[in-house]
């Protein structure tokens, strides 16, 4: 696996126009892996978009390494960088205390009269959003306290499919400290992804340990 990332060129005008939704992210994550286009193969592909500082930063994590100068589209030139991801996942324990920053779609399934799985609608409030994230904790190998999790950014994103209208989707940023209680659980939900709308830049978990 490899992580990457590259500074998004927020103050270049022609560059933003293509990046009207977040579709338009995912092509450019796609895009960014010629051999796989070519051969028509798509490997799993987690992204999400990063504020530091006053920038932003388009992570990537991918099975194969992408090419730099297209992940460059419509970044800052020179500013793309790609790392082994493998020898940091066999680092993680069990029982380790981590601080973590995740990106979900939290939304709820709501049943028709029939009892059957009807429209799927965002959670909205910051009561349901954290509850959304704290049900489920274990099953993907690891446990918060309450009191050690935040929601840190929330809003609404442009989404279209091609020949569809556009629709916003709830998207919600999560951080805090996290501990591992199954680590191959866990390493499964930071290379597969946590939650729904994995094309569209949510469900990247990224973790930095806490030294003792």
């Amino acid at each position: 696996m490899f992580l990457s990332r590259v500074e998004i060129d927020v103050y270049n005008r022609r560059k933003l126009k293509d990046l009207m939704h977040v579709g338009a992210y995912h092509n450019w994550v796609e895009q960014s892996f010629p051999d796989e286009v070519a051969h028509s193969i798509r490997t799993r592909k987690l992204w999400r978009i990063d504020e530091v500082k006053g920038k932003k930063y388009l992570l990537v994590l991918s099975q194969n390494k992408p090419d730099i100068k297209l992940l460059e589209c419509y970044g800052v030139a020179n500013t793309a960088a790609t790392k082994d991801y493998d020898t940091f996942l066999n680092q993680i324990q069990q029982g380790q205390r981590m601080r973590f920053r995740v990106v979900l779609n939290p939304v709820i399934s709501l049943s028709n009269k029939e009892g059957k799985r009807g429209n799927v609608k965002p959670h909205i409030t910051l009561d349901y959003q954290m509850q959304f994230f704290l049900e489920r904790t274990n099953k993907n190998g690891f446990k918060v306290n309450s009191d050690e999790v935040a929601i840190v950014e929330r809003e609404f994103v442009p989404y279209r499919r091609q020949g569809q209208k556009l629709i916003r989707l709830s998207k919600v940023a999560y951080e805090g400290i996290l501990e591992v209680i199954d680590r191959d659980i866990f390493k499964r939900i930071l290379v597969e992804g946590y939650g729904k709308k994995k094309a569209y830049g949510f469900g990247l978990m990224t973790v930095i340990p806490i030294e003792k």
